[in-house]
């Protein structure tokens, strides 16, 4: 279905902008009051600061995953990931502070990191923490909240203690590599005890077809092997980062800022309203605490920290890039996983305070 839709959807989007364009050339009125609207204003400036704040991420993302491509082998990736699965697990947890991507670059670097070798459960851990257990993420919300620091602490507490969870849960009971287009006969949580020669028949994927220890890039071809793969990564990427990002705009055009003054007061609906909110307006974390923040005069810690937690590890324009790397019902099982354990952790924690 998606398949379909990015097929169709590109080709129709730019015969619908050709089409404005046109409007615009012959002087019609009426097209011209509806590009100028309040409406279509907001909407192109969200569009637009979404894809430019995300755009950076991306590149740095794609670019990374290039050089874990072309310059580390499987076995580097095997011998560093810890074979313990509590131990890959913390790993996995804490990565982000070594490598403190945003969730729009990271996409692309878990995928290669999972193909490369290292067990799925902590790829998909680093992927939902590293956006929020990272210094940069620490810094910009202790920042937003200098009336109230403990929000930063918080944040980073609740999110380790999902994503250990998430990962014990996925070592437990997911059985097959959670990749599109992967070999995945081999349970994700045993990786770490296959033998080395196990590796070679990962090569039905003809994207990684040079992929496996060792590694038969030449050094003299490695600088057009990496821009060659980072395109490649960036294209794959970009479209549904563009879609992703078109949806968000949408949304965030039509939300009456009023509205949220109805459910602010509703101690279980605030909950579910500021983490739906986080999921659609899909905002960076880099940046996210400070939209949070300007909502600290209508909302309480809980649905705040809510909002902070759950909407860097998933929203809509992330949830459409993990479509395009990982099987429909994985990203299912983790965005309803997800979901249920910040909301549970959140709570848990404020009743206790």
């Amino acid at each position: 279905m998606l398949n379909m839709l990015f097929r169709f959807g590109t080709p129709l989007l730019g015969i619908g902008c050709l089409a404005m364009v046109c409007l615009i050339l012959a002087g019609q009125p009426w097209s011209l009051a509806l590009l100028e609207s309040d409406g279509a204003q907001e909407f192109k400036i969200v569009f637009l600061s979404i894809i430019l704040e995300a755009f950076p991420f991306i590149l740095l993302g794609v670019i990374f995953s290039a050089l874990l491509q072309v310059f580390v082998t499987d076995e580097m990736i095997r011998k560093l990931t810890p074979k313990h699965h509590m131990v890959g697990i913390l790993f996995g947890a804490l990565l982000g502070l070594v490598f403190p991507l945003c969730e729009c670059g990271m996409i692309p670097v878990v995928r290669r990191l999972i193909r490369k070798g290292m067990p799925a459960y902590i790829g998909i851990v680093y992927l939902l923490a590293g956006p929020i257990i990272n210094p940069i993420v620490f810094t910009s919300t202790y920042a937003a909240f200098r009336l109230e620091p403990q929000m930063a602490y918080d944040r980073l507490i609740i999110a380790f203690i999902v994503t250990v969870i998430i990962g014990l849960l996925l070592h437990r009971f997911m059985k097959g590599s959670p990749l599109k287009e992967s070999s995945g006969n081999i349970p994700a949580h045993r990786h770490e005890h296959e033998h080395e020669h196990n590796h070679h028949h990962d090569h039905h994927d003809h994207h990684d077809h040079h992929e496996h220890a060792p590694n038969p890039v030449k050094k003299s071809r490695r600088l057009s092997a990496t821009l060659s793969h980072a395109s490649d990564e960036f294209f794959d990427m970009g479209k549904y980062l563009i879609f992703g990002a078109l949806l968000t705009a949408v949304i965030q055009s039509f939300i009456d800022r009023q509205a949220f003054e109805a459910v602010a007061d509703q101690p279980v609906l605030s909950y579910f309203f500021m983490m739906g909110l986080a999921f659609l307006l899909s905002i960076c974390s880099t940046s996210d605490a400070f939209i949070a923040a300007s909502f600290g005069g209508m909302f309480d810690h809980g649905p705040l920290l809510a909002f902070l937690v759950f909407g860097p590890m998933i929203d809509l324009k992330n949830t459409m890039m993990m479509l395009s790397a990982f099987r429909a019902r994985i990203v299912l099982s983790i965005t309803l996983l997800t979901f249920a354990l910040v909301l549970a952790s959140v709570w848990l924690l404020e009743v206790l305070r």
